[in-house]
């Protein structure tokens, strides 16, 4: 399987630079591509492995463009190659994904009630409960199961083991990994002299257009109104969502992150791996939350959040821990001493006047 560089760029735009004609079969990175591949520069530290590379062509901003004489292949020209290149590849992987035929396989257990489209996969050992929709050319992948009432849009994968319970919905071209969980009750129980009762979790999870939801991950029911994700969540592995939580459009969140129940968090916002973001709390749009930060209190203006400790050798690190355990001693310490300056009087701390000494022996 083989694109022209032409082809690409009747796709997906750029300025193409040096033979159209040129065929590539794969996409590489710099220091390994060899000429029958492109290849991409989205960093300016790699320049000089830019211009040793091998590939065939080059996918380049303007300013790499620019500074790079040595390489004497062909180059695409575009604002952000690194989206340049996610898309090619896209190319690249839908040329040579082989196609599987609709369909529902033997072994799978879908309701009569069911809407199943005549477009859609449905794999081995799959289990599809009654009033379920599912949409044009999605493709559930085997052992997964889908819930009463649910409804897949179209285009929708799910990797094998995917488990979207009762009443969910999920847009349009979404991705589910395995082991996803959408839909378990939120961690919800009153207390009453000392025992938990629970609360019936009621509430849906409502899933947008282009959401993609990595391994393992489970977003919880909420209690009463909805969890909600708008379109263009990208979520890692390994991620809990708590009930009642609502998740703006072209968010990302990485790995192991948990965010509480009822939290809101806006439009474009970014939250690092592990993370840890309270309840009922708000965070606006464009708000990027450092990786192990834990956000105890709303945050109401767009930027970054840190809140961790910064990382030391183990030794530095047990005497800051011990002078941090201290502060509290010294504050006292300090006001102490504060106070003690402030009681002493000012002829106490001035200098005797000699004049009124010689007054005072006449």
């Amino acid at each position: 399987m083989s694109i022209r560089l032409e082809q690409l760029v009747e796709h997906l735009g750029g300025q193409l630079k040096g033979n159209a004609h040129i065929s590539v079969s794969g996409i590489a990175p710099l220091d390994a591509a060899s000429v029958s591949h492109i290849t991409f520069l989205s960093n300016a530290k790699f320049r000089a492995q830019a211009e040793q590379t091998q590939a065939a062509a080059l996918i380049l901003s303007e300013a790499d463009d620019a500074a790079i004489v040595a390489y004497q292949g062909a180059r695409i020209v575009t604002k952000n190659p690194y989206a340049y290149f996610a898309r090619a590849l896209q190319l690249f992987v839908a040329e040579a994904a082989v196609p599987v035929p609709a369909g529902i396989h033997a072994s799978a257990c879908v309701d009569a009630t069911a809407e199943i489209a005549a477009s859609a996969v449905i794999g081995p050992h799959v289990v599809i409960e009654a009033g379920a929709v599912v949409g044009e050319r999605v493709v559930i992948n085997a052992g997964s199961y889908i819930g009463r009432n649910a409804r897949i849009g179209a285009d929708t994968h799910f990797y094998a083991r995917v488990t979207f319970q009762a009443a969910c919905e999920i847009g349009e071209r979404g991705i589910l990994h395995s082991g996803v969980v959408i839909g378990s009750d939120g961690f919800g129980f009153a207390n009453e002299g000392g025992e938990w009762i629970k609360i019936p979790q009621v509430g849906r999870v409502m899933i947008g257009n282009d959401v993609e939801i990595g391994a393992n991950t489970t977003i919880d029911r909420g209690a009463l109104s909805d969890t909600v994700l708008e379109d263009g969540v990208k979520l890692d592995n390994q991620i809990q969502i708590a009930h009642n939580c609502h998740i703006g459009a072209h968010t990302a969140i990485a790995a192991c992150v948990g965010i509480a129940g009822s939290a809101k968090i806006g439009k474009y916002c970014s939250i690092g791996g592990a993370a840890m973001i309270h309840g009922h709390i708000t965070i606006v749009d464009r708000v990027h939350v450092s990786a192990g930060t834990l956000a105890l209190r709303s945050i109401l203006e767009p930027g970054q959040y840190t809140g961790f400790y910064p990382i030391a050798k183990h030794g530095d690190w047990e005497k800051s821990a011990a002078l941090v355990r201290n502060l509290s001693t010294m504050r006292e310490k300090i006001r102490a001493l504060e106070k003690t300056i402030k009681s002493l009087s000012p002829q106490a701390t001035q200098q005797p006047n000699p004049q009124n000494t010689e007054q005072n022996n006449d």
